[in-house]
C-alpha cells in the first residue's frame, strides 16, 4: 500500500496549543466504528508471548490502524470488561490469576494503548508491496544461508577423516552438531526478539554466526571444530525462529499464505545446495578450509543486507513510540499493552523454555505433526549420506559429481512452488464461502505426502549399477516436491491449532525437527552399509507409507481430535 498523503503523527495530537477540533484520542464509538466488539478475537501469531496478560483486552493493538493512534484503556473497558471477565470465569481463572484488574486501575493509572494510525509509514503491513517482497526474499535467503551452511561439511568427508584422522561417524558429527545447535538456539532468541526487536537479534547472532566461521576453518583439531559447528549451530538459529515472523510481520493474515509457501522452499533447498557447492570445492582444491571461508563470506553479505532493513516487529515497534511519547509529553501512563506486565527473570524463563517443553509432553496433536515434520527433514539429511554411498559405489563419482545428484530436489521444490497458489486459491474459495479451519490447510499435505514414500521406493528400486543414473537422481524431484508442500500445510495447520501459543508450539516444532536431522545422519552409513542399498531405501519408503495417514486422518478427523486432546 504506497502512503503518499498521511496524517500527522499521533505525538502532534497531545502538543501544547494545538487545534480543539482535533480529537485526544479514540471514544468508545471511534472504536466500535472501526470494528471493535465486545468480544476479544484470538491473538495474532505475532503477539509477544513474553508480558502477556493472561487474558489480553486489547489484542489488536499491534494490528489495527486509529485515527489519533492513542486508544483509552477505559474505552476498551467500556467496550470489554465484561466479556473478558466471563471469558476469564469461563476459562476457570482467578481474579489473582490475571495480571491486572481495569476496575481497580482505571482511577490511579489511566493508561492510553498505543497503536498505528491511518497509512502509517512505520507499520510493515504498509510498505509497498514491491518492498514487502523484497523483504520476503531476504527472510528466505537468512533461511537459506543457514541451513546451506548445515550442509557444506557433507561436500566433503573424506577431507573431514584424511585432516583429523577420525571415522566417517566423526566426520558426519561435524554436520549432526550444527543441526543439534539449531535445536537449543531458538529457546534463547525468541524471547530476547520480544523483548528488544527482530533486527538486533538478527545482527547479534548472524555477527557471532559470521565470526564463529573463522575457527571452524583454522581448527587444529576435530573436538574444536565440532565444538565451534555447535556454536555456529546455536547463534544461526535466530533465523530458524524469527525469519518466518518476519514474514507475518509485513503481510496480513489473507496475503501470508503465498509468502510462507515460498519461504518454506527455503530450509529445505538451502542443504541441497550445501553439497553443490562444497564438493566442488573439494575436487578442484582439496581444501577443507575453503568451505567455510567461503561459508563466512555468504553469511557476511547475508548479515549486511539484513542490517539495512527497518525493524518489522509491531509491538517493539509501538513500544518505543510509547517510550518517545512518555517523554515528549510528560506521560508515564503512555505504554503498550505488553508493558502493563512487569517482566520478571523467572517469568520469561517459563514462557520461552518451559512452555515448549509443556507443550511437547502433553498436547499429542502437536506432537503427531511435528513427527511428520521431523521424519521429512530427517529424510532430506538421509539424502545427503545415502546419495554418497549410492553413487559412489554404483557409478564411482567424485564429491563434485555426486553434489550434482541433489539438482533434482531443487527441481521438485520448483514444482511444488509452482503447484502453491493454486491450492492458495482453493483455500481462498474456502474462507470465501465459511470461516477456514485448520484442517483446510492441509491440502497441500494431502498431495505432497504421497510422493515422499514414492521417492523413496524408486530411489531403492533404480539403485543398480544397470541402470543409468538418471533413475536413482529422479527420485530427488518425487521428494523435494512432496517436501515442501508438506512442510509448508503443517507449518500452517500448527499456527492455526495453537494460534494463541503458536511461538511456542512452532518452537517446539523446531526443536524436534532439528533432533530428527542431529540423529538421523549418524545412523544412515550404517543402515545402507547392513541392508544394501536398496532395502535402506525402501524401509524409509515403507516408514514414509505409514506416516501418510497423519494428514489425511487430521484432515477427516482433525476437529474432533483437537476437542478431545488440546489443552484449554
Amino acid at each position: 500500500m504506497e502512503t503518499a498523503a498521511l496524517p500527522e503523527p499521533p505525538h502532534s495530537l497531545r502538543e501544547p496549543g494545538a487545534s480543539n477540533h482535533l480529537t485526544r484520542s479514540e471514544t468508545r464509538r471511534t472504536l466500535t466504528d472501526l470494528g471493535l466488539t465486545e468480544v476479544v478475537p484470538p491473538v495474532d501469531i505475532n503477539y509477544p508471548d513474553i508480558g502477556r496478560e493472561t487474558d489480553p483486552v486489547f489484542p489488536e493493538e499491534y494490528t489495527l490502524e486509529t485515527a489519533t493512534g492513542f486508544v483509552p484503556e477505559a474505552a476498551l473497558e467500556q467496550i470489554r470488561s465484561r466479556a473478558s471477565v466471563v471469558a476469564s470465569q469461563h476459562e476457570g481463572s482467578s481474579p489473582e490469576s490475571s495480571r491486572h484488574d481495569l476496575d481497580l486501575e482505571k482511577a490511579s493509572q489511566p493508561y492510553e494503548f498505543v497503536t498505528f494510525t491511518f497509512a502509517d509509514v512505520e507499520n510493515p503491513q504498509n510498505w509497498s508491496t514491491p518492498y514487502r517482497w523484497y523483504v520476503t526474499i531476504i527472510a528466505s535467503m537468512l533461511i537459506f544461508c543457514v541451513a546451506f551452511g548445515s550442509s557444506i561439511v557433507t561436500g566433503g568427508l573424506g577431507l573431514i577423516e584424511e585432516k583429523y584422522n577420525v571415522s566417517l561417524e566423526v566426520a558426519i558429527l561435524t554436520c549432526s552438531i550444527m543441526v543439534c545447535g539449531f535445536a537449543v538456539g531458538p529457546l534463547l532468541w525468541s524471547p530476547l526478539s520480544e523483548i528488544w526487536g527482530r533486527r538486533p537479534i538478527y545482527i547479534i547472532s548472524l555477527s557471532l554466526y559470521v565470526i564463529f566461521n573463522i575457527p571452524c576453518a583454522l581448527s587444529p583439531n576435530i573436538g574444536g571444530l565440532l565444538v565451534c559447528r555447535f556454536l555456529c549451530g546455536v547463534f544461526a538459529s535466530s533465523v530458524l525462529s524469527l525469519a518466518g515472523g518476519t514474514i507475518a510481520d509485513i503481510w496480513n493474515i489473507k496475503e501470508r499464505g503465498m509468502a510462507i509457501a515460498y519461504f518454506a522452499a527455503a530450509p529445505y533447498c538451502g542443504p541441497v545446495l550445501g553439497p553443490i557447492v562444497c564438493g566442488w570445492i573439494s575436487v578442484a582444491t582439496h581444501r577443507l578450509d575453503l568451505f567455510f571461508w567461503v561459508n563466512m563470506a555468504f553469511a557476511g553479505v547475508i548479515l549486511i543486507v539484513v542490517a539495512m532493513i527497518p525493524e518489522t516487529y509491531a509491538p517493539v515497534i509501538l513500544k518505543r513510540r510509547a517510550a518517545k511519547l512518555r517523554v515528549e509529553m510528560d506521560n508515564p501512563n503512555i505504554i503498550t499493552e505488553q508493558e502493563k506486565v512487569k517482566l520478571t527473570l523467572g517469568e520469561i524463563i517459563r514462557t520461552s523454555l518451559l512452555r515448549p517443553v509443556i507443550m511437547m509432553l502433553t498436547e499429542p496433536v502437536l506432537d503427531l505433526m511435528c513427527l511428520y515434520i521431523v521424519l521429512i527433514y530427517s529424510m532430506l539429511y538421509a539424502f545427503f549420506f545415502a546419495y554418497p554411498i549410492i553413487f559412489g559405489e554404483l557409478y564411482d563419482y567424485n564429491d563434485g559429481q555426486i553434489g550434482l545428484m541433489f539438482i533434482p530436489i531443487l527441481i521438485g521444490a520448483g514444482f511444488a512452488l509452482i503447484a502453491t497458489p493454486f491450492i492458495e486459491k482453493q483455500f481462498r474459495k474456502t474462507c470465501e464461502v465459511r470461516s477456514p479451519t485448520p484442517e483446510d490447510r492441509l491440502i497441500g499435505a494431502l498431495i505432497g505426502c504421497i510422493f515422499i514414500p514414492i521417492s523413496f521406493f524408486i530411489l531403492g528400486a533404480t539403485s543398480y549399477k544397470s541402470i543409468i543414473w538418471v533413475g536413482p537422481a529422479s527420485s530427488g524431484i518425487a521428494f523435494g516436491f512432496g517436501m515442501v508442500l508438506c512442510y509448508c500445510s503443517v507449518n500452517n495447520y500448527i499456527i492455526d491449532s495453537y494460534q494463541k501459543f503458536a511461538a511456542s508450539a512452532l518452537a517446539a516444532k523446531v526443536f524436534l525437527r532439528s533432533g530428527g536431522g542431529t540423529a538421523f545422519p549418524l545412523f544412515i552409513t550404517q543402515m545402507y552399509g547392513r541392508l544394501g542399498l536398496q532395502w535402506a531405501s525402501w524401509l524409509l519408503a515403507f516408514i514414509g507409507l505409514g506416516m501418510v495417514l497423519i494428514p489425511y486422518v487430521f484432515y477427516i478427523f482433525g476437529a474432533r481430535i483437537r476437542s478431545k486432546l488440546n489443552r484449554k
